[in-house]
């Protein structure tokens, strides 16, 4: 389905198939719509819609490369399109990483905010992190690579003890999906995020969720940013890697059940 330019999921077949409270779902640069698959079939009781990021499946890639600002836009102008004032959040890694900007940016438009396998900022505090970060993430398509083979060796790495080898799968053909443009812009604009000062002034409930094999926002940074945060609760899922809705949908969506309900509009 296709929204103001947005390519999206929805639990149903139209957007108007419930009435459910609306809940958002960012997914990662290595991800898309479908990594909430699990999410959508069984939160039920929501109007749970699942986008593809500007640049990923058949959502408009305007401007280029993105920015965080241009995603925010973005998204803001796809609530309104869906017709919403207020929506529920739920970001995985750099999509985690847009929910916090987004409360920043658009803080009228966020009901609550449920951050899975993300941070506030990314890397060091110079640039040398972020330059080693892109050189190496990049260097598999430098020597040629396909991001279909980048997919193959990249999709273990992502993921905890507790993942199943469908999900393993699931995982590499979402990336193997993400076309290579999109991949070098995505990254390029990974690399610059920073919301580690604005935690503090962030009000909505916010729900975090961490994976205790996660080596891409480890837990322990993600318990640092829900105490920075005013109305927080962290959660960790022993087992799970950086994929952490994938490998462990089931345990994901009863947190973000209770959470949710706990948090009506």
């Amino acid at each position: 389905m296709i929204i103001n330019g947005i390519d999206c999921l929805v639990n149903g077949n139209d957007v108007d198939d419930t009435d459910g409270e609306p809940v958002l779902f960012l997914h990662g640069i290595g991800g898309g719509a479908a990594s909430f698959s699990a999410q959508l079939k069984q939160l039920s009781n929501y109007r749970c819609i699942a986008w593809n990021m500007p640049g990923y499946g058949a959502s408009i890639a305007e401007p280029w490369p993105p920015t965080f600002e241009t995603l925010s836009a973005a998204l803001n102008d796809f609530i309104i399109e869906l017709g919403y004032q207020q929506v529920h959040l739920v970001g995985q890694s750099i999509g985690g990483m847009l929910a916090l900007e987004h409360a920043v940016r658009h803080s009228d438009q966020v009901a609550s905010l449920s951050l899975i396998a993300t941070t506030s900022s990314f890397g060091g505090r110079d640039d040398s992190f972020k330059q080693a970060f892109l050189k190496a993430r990049l260097a598999p398509l430098e020597s040629g690579q396909s991001m279909a083979q980048l997919a193959t060796r990249s999709a273990p790495k992502l993921v905890g003890p507790i993942a199943s080898a469908q999900c393993i799968s699931d995982v590499e053909s979402i990336l193997s999906g993400v076309s290579e443009k999109t991949w070098r812009g995505i990254l390029e604009c990974l690399v610059t995020f920073n919301r580690r000062n604005e935690l503090a002034n962030i009000s909505q409930p916010c729900c975090l969720i961490a994976g205790s094999h996660d080596l891409n926002a480890p837990a322990k940074t993600m318990k640092k940013m829900s105490e920075k945060l005013s109305n927080a609760q962290f959660h960790l899922i022993e087992g799970a890697g950086h994929m952490v809705n994938q490998e462990a949908g089931s345990q994901t969506n009863d947190i973000l059940e209770q959470f949710l309900g706990q948090h009506p509009l």
